[in-house]
């Protein structure tokens, strides 16, 4: 069954990002849903069910039915889920599916993290559950590796790769300026990137998303109702979810360069939403840069980018605010930094403003964007929700 141009986004509602000392996790998700209550014209009674993403409930967060009670939401259905880095894009899904199915006419899907208050130092994710091999994996020592082998497969000298890598961080911190619910608003140069401490050769520091806390939030109704409650909804074209069961760099043909969870999501997405060349027929991307490099392959797997070719393109500005196809035009998770359960949504709010034009700041608004995609990535094992939406149906 397909949802295209069956389910709409209504409303959606972002925290401001960053090291919210300041509140708990209800007051995060309280921040983000009063937002979309009020972009959505409706309020606490017409939601008829709760789908929440997070990760670390209850563990320094809150189970769903505290972020139901905090909401005020009692009497009626909830779920929680826990899928790594897509937990709110999932949280997403399963509001337009429960949609769809005709069971409910109003939902809310909420993503919500308070990663400061873990006391996990970094994201606390990332390592893998064999407690011989993966004791001492972190996600920036994973990414690394990527990415000495994608400079050697595509032969990049170490400094030619740091320098490829450093643009995306450039380019995303300059988008980030432009972003006030952004975590840093820190305009970076090559020069500042390339001599950052090094986190994990040849990452730096400054090639390596942030700690946030945050939360995002989304209504969802059925396409056919969804002109009642306002004139500019935005519409469900495709999404795609894929995950890989066993961690693929234990296995002899993993080639470091590519992920099939990246390629089968997005395919899946596109076939959903009826897209043939995503480079031409999106307008802008939302994608997971939990590093640079993440980011760079994500170009290649998604179809962005033709394979190696993906550090022409960023010469050539095709992924910055003016080019062919702006990606994480609001800073990325470079700029908000990475609150796991929240990051899907907050993605995909950016998505919504955009389609809507409708953004925050005018600057970084995409002209006549009628098409967007947003995507997450976790694990492991690998896990990848990608979510296609647009202005029109049909």
């Amino acid at each position: 069954m397909s949802l295209k141009d069956k389910v709409a986004i209504v409303g959606m509602g972002c925290s401001k990002f960053g090291e919210r000392w300041d509140c708990g996790v209800a007051d995060l998700a309280i921040e983000s849903a009063y937002e979309a209550y009020e972009d959505a014209g409706i309020g606490p009674d017409d939601i008829e069910a709760v789908f929440v993403g997070q990760a670390y409930a209850p563990v320094g967060g809150l189970a769903a039915s505290q972020v139901v009670d905090a909401l005020k939401l009692g009497g009626i259905p909830l779920l929680r889920n826990e899928n790594y880095c897509t937990s709110g894009h999932i949280a997403l899904f399963e509001a337009c599916m429960a949609v769809a199915s005709g069971m409910f006419d109003v939902v809310m899907a909420l993503g919500v993290e308070k990663l400061k208050d873990t006391g996990f130092p970094g994201l606390g994710a990332g390592r893998g559950m064999n407690p011989v091999t993966e004791a001492r994996r972190t996600a920036p020592g994973s990414f690394a590796l990527i990415a000495t082998r994608y400079f050697e497969q595509y032969g990049l000298s170490y400094e030619e790769g740091r320098q490829t890598i450093g643009k995306i961080a450039v380019k995303n911190h300059r988008n980030g300026m432009l972003a006030p619910k952004a975590h840093f608003h820190k305009e970076l140069t090559l020069e500042q990137v390339l001599s950052a401490p090094i986190v994990a050769t040849p990452l730096g520091l400054l090639d390596c998303c942030g700690n946030s806390d945050g939360s995002a939030c989304a209504i969802v109704t059925r396409a056919d109702n969804a002109k009642a409650l306002r004139d500019d909804p935005i519409y469900i074209k495709g999404f795609g979810v894929a995950m890989d069961a066993m961690l693929p760099h234990h296995r002899p043909d993993f080639s470091w360069t590519s992920f099939n969870a990246l390629r089968k999501s997005s395919s899946k997405a596109y076939a959903m939403a009826g897209i043939d060349d995503p480079r031409r027929e999106l307008d802008l991307a939302e994608v997971h840069d939990c590093f640079t490099i993440t980011e760079m392959l994500i170009y290649e797997d998604f179809g962005f980018s033709e394979r190696g070719r993906a550090r022409h393109d960023i010469d050539a500005g095709v992924f910055e605010l003016s080019g062919d196809l702006p990606v994480n035009v609001d800073g990325g998770l470079k700029c908000f930094g990475h609150p796991i359960g929240a990051s899907g949504l907050r993605m995909t709010y950016e998505i919504y403003k955009q389609l809507q034009h409708k953004v925050d700041d005018p600057r970084r608004q995409i002209a006549n964007a009628a098409r967007g995609l947003s995507h997450t990535f976790g694990g492991g094992p690998q896990i990848s929700a990608v979510l296609i939406a647009g202005n029109e149906t049909g």
